[in-house]
């Protein structure tokens, strides 16, 4: 497969579009629809918007309170552990992520491979391997945690001793698949005298992308800065209703947090059955990697089911979670006979 053939595919997960453009439409339902196992999204997404029972009531016709934002905060902040002073709700991870970069002067580095908007955030970032993390001591520094794409799970403790280490710079930390490890986040750590910043993403874990809320975790003066910068009014009332919600739900995301881990150990099987290793902490996608991988690709993507290529590592694939057991076996026949 041609690199030209892949491109469309390589920037981001989701590409649906871009699919049906490529390798033909298929029914929006019913069995040969398009499986999309290309992003870390969950596929169980947080149910009570959809509930009769318990339906969430959303006045669009005003315009969202202040006090309806700070609600949410609040309610996010007991969920990350700290104070809500320390939280600002954006309208979607992927722009607070480039907001706070053009506050963050050079030198910074990002580790790679990871997010490819880490790369963007900061004027002049230069990318650092891992195993030479050390040369960022001083300066600004970009990593996730968990990775995207190869979910490597760095230790809480670890963490601290890059922050400690930051000199005049600072440590960005990038939590959106962070839910399922809460255990080794450091946003309790976020304090006003402390070069952190934290960024965290609402619709990964609770499946919820399109309502496109996001926080960043800091200090109060950098957050200051930053709600200036948005304005009023910067998440819909909608949004701000559904994401207060689920928050709040504790039952479902710690009976979310189990299923997810069981659902990562039904796709390692099926992986493993057709000789491939799959790899990652974060059990909302794993990577696998083989010479095959551009094939690979392209035979899914022919059986309706899309995965997510990468154009500097031609010999990865990553696979999210199948939404249910019919997916998962529709993805072990198309592994079988493709």
């Amino acid at each position: 497969m041609t690199q030209g053939f892949t491109q469309p595919f390589t920037g981001h997960g989701g590409s649906l579009d871009a699919a049906r453009a490529w390798f033909g439409a298929r029914p929006d339902h019913g069995p040969e629809c398009w499986i999309d196992l290309s992003t870390g999204i969950n596929p169980h997404a947080w149910p009570s918007p959809w509930r009769e029972a318990e339906p969430l009531e959303i006045d669009w016709r005003r315009l969202p309170e202040e006090s309806e934002l700070r609600a949410l905060e609040t309610v996010a902040a007991a969920h990350f552990g700290l104070s809500p002073d320390h939280v600002c709700a954006v309208p979607g991870t992927e722009l607070g992520m480039r907001m706070v970069g053009e506050m963050i002067a050079a030198p910074a580095f990002h580790l790679a491979p990871a997010y490819r908007t880490h790369g963007e955030m900061i004027a002049d970032s230069r990318p650092l391997a891992r195993e030479a993390i050390d040369e960022a001591d001083g300066a600004s520094l970009i990593l996730a945690n968990p990775n995207n794409p190869d979910g490597h799970l760095f230790d809480s403790e670890t963490l601290f001793g890059l922050l400690a280490r930051r000199g005049e710079g600072w440590l960005i930390v990038d939590e959106a698949f962070a839910d399922t490890h809460p255990r080794q986040s450091v946003a309790r750590a976020i304090a006003d005298d402390c070069p952190l910043i934290v960024l965290r993403s609402f619709g990964k874990f609770f499946g919820l992308a399109g309502a496109r809320v996001g926080f960043v975790l800091g200090p109060r003066p950098l957050l200051a800065r930053l709600r200036r910068r948005m304005g009023a009014w910067p998440i819909s009332a909608g949004a701000l209703t559904l994401a207060r919600a689920a928050y709040a739900d504790t039952d479902w995301i710690a009976d979310m947090r189990d299923r997810l881990a069981d659902d990562a150990d039904r796709l390692d099987a099926v992986l493993r059955t057709h000789g491939l290793s799959p790899r990652g902490a974060c059990p909302l996608f794993r990577l696998v990697e083989t010479p095959q991988a551009g094939v690979l690709f392209e035979r899914l993507a022919r059986q309706g089911i899309l995965t997510r290529p990468f154009a500097e590592h031609p010999d990865r694939l990553r696979f999210g979670l199948a939404a249910d057991e019919s997916e998962l076996a529709r993805l072990d026949r198309a592994l079988r006979h493709g």
